[in-house]
């Protein structure tokens, strides 16, 4: 059996202004939805450098000391695994401005009932509130094709 495997690395980041949440309402088909910003991480860059410049590229900002706050991850349908790092951050500056990621919205955590979030977003959530919790790792079950989370 190898000891290797194909990796997919993204990260995302919650900014945060005081109660206001920074999301982006994502576009693409394949997670549609309010999210937290942020993308994929490049060949040879740090996953600080990544969620720095994924953020300036997709809300014009620029953050200062992100701090990793958890990790998501999941198996994909080609067998990569899928790892997205979880930043979390409140100090930036820069006007805020939208991308063709989709629009960006400072929303009062206590409206985010009202809003249409992205498949999963209550999940990262979990990470990025509860100290406890580092880790969210779904895994597929193929009786009923849903996927289940687990955290640790």
């Amino acid at each position: 059996m190898s000891k290797s495997e194909k990796v997919i690395l993204t990260a995302l980041c919650m900014v945060t202004d005081g109660n206001r949440i920074l999301l982006q309402d994502r576009v693409k088909e394949d997670w549609r939805g309010l999210t937290f910003p942020g993308g994929h991480v490049e060949k040879n860059e740090s996953f600080v450098q990544a969620i720095m410049r994924e953020m300036k590229e997709e809300t014009g900002l620029t953050i200062y000391d992100p701090k990793l706050s958890g990790i998501k991850q999941f198996p994909t349908e080609d067998d990569e695994r899928y790892v997205v790092l979880l930043f979390k951050v409140n100090s930036f500056s820069g006007k805020l401005r939208s991308s063709d990621e989709g629009e960006m919205y400072w929303i009062d955590r206590a409206d985010f009932p009202k809003t249409s979030v992205a498949e999963g977003f209550y999940d990262v959530l979990k990470v990025y509130d509860e100290e406890d919790v580092a880790e969210i790792f779904y895994v597929h079950n193929e009786k009923n094709g849903t996927w289940i989370a687990q955290w640790f």
